[in-house]
């Protein structure tokens, strides 16, 4: 998906300072001789990621994490919990754009679907084993994946 409309817009006043954005992270689990989550890799640093990406104004932060599933990987995906708010470290894009995003990580569950690149923002997409995730998947992501997994009802969150 290109930038959304809104962020070009502030892009056009700040150039590329620092922006605070609100994120969603998608930990998409299914069982398939053993528990399995989804995974993307990403078109700009090549890492094996969740599915994540910024919330539209005014978009409810469970319906735009299904919504970014569905963008990036052609899976449709139901949420079950909210598994956490955390920060992402400070992003540098290729075009010199600086992001930093309040991620709200979500644990969703398969409903249907072939996984595939649905958009420019992935080079591949992938199910992985929990406990054989990819040498470059991130320590953020491993941990998103960690609370999604987490059979407490309660967020978790950095202290």
């Amino acid at each position: 998906m290109p930038i959304p409309d809104f962020i070009v817009e502030i892009r056009r006043k700040i150039g590329t300072d620092p922006l605070w954005l609100p994120g969603v992270k998608a930990a998409v689990t299914r069982e398939n001789q053993g528990t399995e989550v989804l995974l993307v890799q990403r078109a700009d640093n090549g890492k094996w990621t969740l599915p994540a990406g910024i919330l539209e104004p005014g978009e409810e932060p469970a319906v735009g994490c299904m919504r970014e599933v569905l963008e990036e990987t052609g899976i449709e995906a139901r949420v079950t919990k909210l598994a956490g708010i955390a920060t992402t470290d400070l992003m540098v894009y290729p075009n010199g754009d600086q992001a930093q995003y309040l991620d709200i990580i979500f644990a969703l569950e398969y409903f249907s679907g072939t996984a595939h690149v649905a958009d420019d923002e992935n080079l591949a997409v992938q199910w992985s084993k929990v406990d054989d995730l990819p040498a470059d998947c991130p320590p953020k992501h491993r941990r998103a994946i960690e609370w999604a997994l987490d059979n407490s009802p309660a967020p978790k969150f950095v202290t």
